[in-house]
């Protein structure tokens, strides 16, 4: 079976974890993207399930939530198929679905960056172990980076890394320049982590080509880590592109690095601006959250669409999920005088 990690303070046997959190990538040659989407529409028909998927000519990037009586079903499917041979599922189990609608979708590239990438190019896999002891050693040849982004490193990161600005290409571009200018690319090792894999296959193939030779990646990314080496290293929370927004990578407690976007206490818990028009993510703490009604700034506290800040346990939906109408919704946000 494939590895699996359970959500911090549970096991399989709390009667509440219902529905299996999956994510997976796999790069294969999809001639007609589409057949592929309606394949997948057709396996979910009449099952429980939500997902954000994207398939492109490049493969397959996907996280779903379905039910545990569907679930193994799903896995087993995919796995039995040639094209899907050796993909590399990561579970997770929680409580109620962690997205929102099922999202099956064609896409024009896995992570859009607009330029080509020779995937024959990517850095070299290290497993949980390896990478670990990598940072026991602390070997001043070693740089470890990030390639996620900002967001998720205000949540949590490996002790000794450092972000590396690549959200766009131009970014990307930017600071490959700047590493290049510090490094030996012959000598320093590189290694280089995100969420779940996928980004590394791409950003450590653009690195190769940048001309620095010695670049490893984490297999599986922080999820497989956490499952294998639980929290060492590790400071703060996960940020997951989900409705639970950020989980513990393991059982083990770890120090709380996130601090609050207004006051700068320590927090890890993240909103949308209650503001439909600003819509921003941001660290807040309990207190600032009633205090700015759920807004990252006093301004949008009482701008013309301000959704109810108290569903903002998970990330804020249309205006729809709120009220009938947008009149209702204006109704029921008052403007509040500071």
């Amino acid at each position: 079976m494939h590895a699996c990690k359970i959500e911090s303070g549970k096991t399989l046997s709390d009667s509440n974890l219902d529905y299996w959190v999956i994510s997976y990538y796999h790069f294969v040659s999809f001639e007609k993207p589409e057949e592929e989407v309606a394949r997948q529409k057709e396996f979910f028909a009449r099952r429980d399930v939500k997902s954000r998927i994207y398939v492109s000519t490049q493969g397959i990037n996907a996280q779903l939530s379905i039910h545990k009586k569907d679930a193994e079903g799903y896995v087993n499917w995919l796995s039995s198929r040639k094209e899907f041979e050796g993909v590399d599922f990561k579970i997770q189990y929680y409580s109620e679905h962690v997205f929102p609608r099922l999202t099956l979708k064609v896409r024009k590239e896995l992570v859009a960056l607009g330029v080509p990438v020779d995937m024959e190019k990517r850095g070299e896999y290290i497993q949980s172990e390896e990478w670990r002891k990598h940072l026991d050693s602390k070997d001043k040849d070693t740089i470890v980076l990030d390639v996620r982004n900002s967001y998720e490193w205000k949540l949590g990161y490996f002790e000794g890394a450092e972000l590396f600005k690549c959200d766009t290409f131009k970014d990307f571009k930017e600071s490959a320049k700047e590493l290049k200018g510090r490094i030996d690319l012959h000598k320093t090792k590189v290694l280089m982590y995100c969420t779940g894999g996928i980004r590394c296959e791409i950003f450590s193939s653009l690195l190769k080509e940048e001309g620095i030779e010695k670049i490893y990646q984490l297999q599986g990314g922080v999820i497989r880590y956490g499952e294998e080496e639980k929290s060492k290293h590790w400071l703060g929370k996960l940020f997951v592109f989900d409705d639970r927004l950020s989980v513990p990578v393991s059982e083990n407690e770890t120090k709380v690095i996130g601090v609050c976007h207004h006051c700068s206490q320590n927090t890890e818990r993240y909103y949308n601006c209650a503001n439909m028009d600003c819509n921003e993510l941001f660290l807040c703490c309990e207190k600032c959250l009633e205090e700015f009604y759920g807004c990252c700034k006093k301004e949008c506290k009482t701008a013309k669409r301000v959704r109810p800040y108290k569903h903002a346990h998970k990330p804020f939906r249309k205006w729809y999920h709120y009220a009938k109408t947008k009149e209702e919704l204006n109704t029921l946000n008052k403007k509040i005088e500071a």
